[in-house]
């Protein structure tokens, strides 16, 4: 049976321990795989030793094979790991789980155990943790640096299962020699316990997060939706917002409403950004900030003329396509926004509201606009300053506002590597406009019925605007057909 956490518990190190250690393709556990299990078991006094490769049943990316020395045809006629579910988990009950970033082994087999219809469950403890608690003056605690510190010897080639599984198991022996045993369980002891979760929400859920980018989400009574937070690490992030210190912990302020947490794992920045985006207009959280409406959306539309008599008309999104104009500048959330903006713009740089629009025009020839009564105006009212000059500065002023052009002839597929994974999402972008993101391209025609159907979103807008061509890990794709 799965180890149960109970106040009469013997200490730790008075438990049967199994030290794991996992190759795989990447390094998120909802979408690699496993590609070599390495255990060391110890209760104690004997210890044995058992590792097995995995065949992940998808390519293993050539960076990764690199690292671990483990190619296709290596783990080509392994077993899959549904094939090794059942034995492997009997050599993991009743023991404590030890590992080396502990999350990371932990939610690797959670997942795999959960693919094949299986429940894992343990105590666990991590080694890194461990090691950081004892040692805290030191810098690195890598296995690597680990390693070296202690004098720990490698029996096997580095980044293989069972050899890494031999170097966790050979550190614990070493800190159980060297320290007194009562300091050393209640270290262990403080380690392993659980965040504070919120009642009913189950903490087998937080382990089957993945490590990597996403957005996640938390949920109260009825499924209504309190809060949507996006990271780099889903499941540390979460972990932070129960950690215990709530002096700047935002999330603990609700913390008893929360019933449900969910996620939804990404490649990369872009997707977790974008993803973020769509789930904040789409569930209002109510522990986020209030989300801006786009029905007034507007800009400022400025064709200069070789009269020199362009004004400025205010247009909306829901009346023209943003993402298909060359003459937009700025972007506003109403009339008065783009107005009061754009008064103290002109203001700064001397231009005339009355050239601009923005104050009527006098009955009465040659009357100054109120700007050049009060030395904020430099006299196109009144000819003083020439319209076509004034209409160059304020081209040039509103440059710095303009909205970028889409720089592509029609849709792009915007392919996001993960870091260190073979995750990878493929974003279908047209006109600035997100219309969704599949993992495989099997799935595009659905989204490429999108295309024309969505209205302009500012924040997809700025995210793309920022971020499609900085980001690592993007390669942009041109569609078939499009310019």
């Amino acid at each position: 049976m799965p180890f149960s956490l109970r106040s009469t518990m013997p200490d730790l190190l008075d438990q049967p321990l199994i030290f794991v250690d996992l190759e795989t393709t990447g390094a998120n556990a909802q979408r690699d795989r496993i590609t070599e299990v390495g255990l060391v078991e110890w209760d104690g006094e004997r210890m044995t030793e058992w590792s097995c490769l995995v065949n992940p049943q998808t390519a293993i990316p050539p960076f990764i094979s690199q690292l671990t020395g483990i190619s296709d045809a290596m783990v080509a006629e392994a077993p899959t790991f549904a094939q090794l579910a059942e034995p492997l988990l009997a050599r993991l009950e009743g023991r404590v789980f030890v590992a080396h970033n502990a999350r990371f082994d932990y939610g690797f087999l959670k997942n795999e155990f959960q693919r094949a219809g299986l429940n894992f469950r343990a105590r666990v403890v991590c080694t890194v943790k461990l090691s950081k608690k004892l040692f805290p003056g030191e810098y690195k605690h890598n296995l690597d640096a680990v390693s070296a510190r202690n004098g720990l010897l490698a029996e096997g080639e580095r980044h293989r299962a069972l050899t890494d599984a031999r170097l966790i198991y050979q550190f614990l022996v070493k800190l159980k020699r060297e320290l007194p045993a009562e300091q050393l369980n209640a270290v262990l002891e403080e380690i392993s316990r659980q965040a504070s979760l919120p009642a009913g929400v189950d903490p087998e859920v937080i382990e089957s997060m993945p490590d990597g980018h996403g957005v996640y989400l938390f949920y109260g009574d009825s499924d209504a939706s309190l809060y949507v937070g996006r990271s780099s690490n889903l499941k540390r992030s979460v972990l932070a917002h129960f950690s215990g210190d709530g002096r700047a912990n935002k999330a603990l302020r609700f913390h008893h409403q929360i019933t449900r947490i969910d996620w939804v794992s990404t490649a990369g920045e872009l997707g977790a950004l974008l993803t973020e985006a769509r789930l904040l207009k789409q569930l209002q959280p109510l522990h986020n900030p209030k989300q801006r409406c786009d029905e007034q959306l507007c800009a400022w539309r400025y064709e200069p003329n070789a009269e020199g008599s362009a004004k400025l008309e205010l247009v909306y999104a829901h009346e023209l396509d943003f993402g298909r104009q060359t003459n937009l500048f700025g972007l506003y959330g109403n009339e008065r926004e783009a107005t009061n903006t754009l008064r103290k713009i002109a203001e700064a740089n001397k231009l005339c509201m009355m050239a601009l629009g923005l104050e009527r025009t006098s009955r009465r020839a040659g009357t100054p606009c109120f700007g050049m009564q009060i030395g904020k105006c430099r006299g196109a009212c009144v000819n003083k300053e020439p319209m076509l000059t004034h209409q160059a500065r304020a081209c040039a002023v509103l440059a710095k506002l303009k909205l970028n052009s889409w720089p592509y002839g029609g849709p792009i597929l915007v392919k996001e590597q993960a870091e260190s994974s073979a995750a990878v999402d493929l974003h279908l972008i047209d006109h600035w406009r997100h219309l969704g993101t599949v993992n495989c391209e099997e799935d595009l025609p659905e989204l490429l019925e999108q295309v024309g159907q969505m209205p302009f979103d500012l924040d997809s807008y700025k995210i793309l605007n920022k971020h499609l061509r900085s980001l690592p890990g993007l390669a942009i794709l041109r569609l078939p057909g499009a310019a």
